[in-house]
C-alpha cells in the first residue's frame, strides 16, 4: 500500500501519483493521512485503484472518478462524487451540498445524511443514502437511482426525468411533477439489489417509491416504462 501524508505533500502531489497509475499502474491501493478537509482530493482518477482517505474531505472528492473505488473515513464537503462516471465513492459520514451532482454512472454511498440537492442532475448513477437528504434533492435528476433510508426534504425530485427515488421515512414535500408511485415487483428486487450493493440492511418492502409524471416534458411514449 502506497502512503500519502497531506501534512508532508500537497494535493497536487497526491493526485499527479494517482493520475501516473493510469499510464503504468505500479501500485492499486492507497492511503491518504491527514487530509484535514482540503478539497479535490482523488479527483479525476481513470484506473482500478483502492483509495483510503483517513479523515475529513472538503470540495469536490473523487470527482469525475472512473472505476476507482475511494473511501472517505469521515465527512465530505461540497459536491463529493460529481460527475462519477463508473467505480464507487463511499463516505463514512455526511455529505454536504450536491452530493453526486450530474454523476453518470458508479455508486455513491453516504453512511450518514447528505444536504440540499443530493443527485440534482444525476444521469445513471446510483445514490445511496442511510440518513436524510436536504431540499432539492433529485432536482432536474436525468436517470438512475437515489435511495434514502431516512427523510427527504422540501421538493424532492422537482423537475425529473427518469430516475427511480426511494425514501424510507417522511417527504416535506415533492418538488414539480415528483409524484408517488406503485412499488412493484421488479422495484422490491432492484432496491434490494441496490441495498446488498452498497451494503445497507434495509427491509426494501419499507420503502415508498416516486417518480416522474410525465407532465413537464416531451417524453418518447416507448420509453414510457421507465418512469
Amino acid at each position: 500500500m502506497k502512503t500519502i501524508d497531506l501534512a508532508k505533500q500537497t494535493v497536487r502531489d497526491l493526485n499527479q501519483a494517482l493520475h501516473d497509475q493510469a499510464a503504468a499502474c505500479t501500485e492499486t491501493e492507497w492511503e491518504v493521512l491527514n487530509p484535514k478537509g482540503q478539497h479535490n482530493l482523488a479527483v479525476g482518477l481513470d484506473q482500478k485503484l483502492k483509495v483510503d482517505i483517513k479523515g475529513h474531505a472538503g470540495y469536490y472528492c473523487g470527482g469525475m472518478n472512473k472505476e476507482a473505488d475511494i473511501v472517505v473515513h469521515g465527512s465530505a464537503g461540497q459536491g463529493v462524487a460529481e460527475n462519477m462516471m463508473s467505480g464507487s465513492v463511499r463516505v463514512k459520514g455526511n455529505a454536504s451540498s450536491s452530493a453526486g451532482a450530474t454523476s453518470i454512472g458508479g455508486l455513491l454511498v453516504i453512511e450518514g445524511d447528505a444536504g440540499s440537492r443530493c443527485g440534482i442532475s444525476m444521469k445513471g448513477s446510483d445514490i445511496v443514502v442511510t440518513g436524510n437528504v436536504g431540499h432539492m434533492s433529485c432536482f432536474m435528476g436525468q436517470a438512475g437511482t437515489l435511495l434514502v433510508c431516512g427523510d427527504a426534504g422540501d421538493a424532492l425530485g422537482d423537475s425529473l426525468y427518469e430516475v427511480h427515488i426511494y425514501v424510507k421515512g417522511e417527504v416535506k414535500s415533492l418538488g414539480a411533477d415528483c409524484i408517488a408511485k406503485e412499488m412493484r415487483d421488479e422495484h422490491i428486487q432492484e432496491l434490494s439489489h441496490l441495498l446488498k450493493r452498497a451494503g445497507v440492511d434495509e427491509d426494501p418492502h419499507a420503502f415508498k417509491r416516486y417518480g416522474s409524471a410525465r407532465q413537464l416534458y416531451n417524453f418518447k411514449v416507448d420509453n414510457a416504462s421507465a418512469y
